[in-house]
């Protein structure tokens, strides 16, 4: 049995990744399919066979799925900001360039890699500051109107 010190903490974390992976992982499948249509509607004559759908709704579940999960690292107390934010877009890189590349969606080139990893790093930063100084913004007004109010 587990005691209550970071092993169980960290099953904890385990299970509530798998949890929220799998309440959000029907999503991918859902874009996969808008994504097609778009490109139907748009006038493109895409040739998709079963195998290269199946490949896609699969990929995309996974990529949904880690997605979700991995926002699970944003919850351990026992980590240090800058370390849960770089384990979560170390996962999430990770199922991003596997989901593209074996789909076929970016070509398996250096320079196309590093311009996609290049995007991918500026563009999750840029989402994790603004939740941070939202959040951080949002936090100082509601500390305000707590002191004011205890202050009466």
């Amino acid at each position: 049995m587990l005691s209550k010190g970071w092993e169980y903490n960290m099953n904890c974390y385990v299970k509530e990744f798998f949890k929220r992976g799998l309440m959000f992982s029907g999503f991918g499948p859902i874009i996969a399919g808008i994504i097609y249509l778009c490109i139907d509607a748009s006038g493109v004559d895409l040739k998709l066979n079963a195998s290269t759908v199946f490949l896609a709704i699969i990929s995309t579940y996974i990529i949904a799925f880690v997605q979700a999960g991995s926002s699970v690292f944003n919850q351990i107390e026992e980590w240090p900001k800058a370390k849960s934010v770089f384990f979560q877009m170390i996962f999430i890189y990770i199922v991003y360039i596997g989901g593209y590349l074996i789909n076929n969606w970016i070509p398996f080139r250096f320079q196309t890699i590093i311009i996609f990893t290049s995007v991918f790093v500026v563009t999750y930063l840029s989402i994790c500051l603004t939740v941070f100084f939202v959040t951080k913004r949002i936090s100082k007004k509601l500390n305000d109107k707590l002191n004011k109010e205890l202050d009466k």
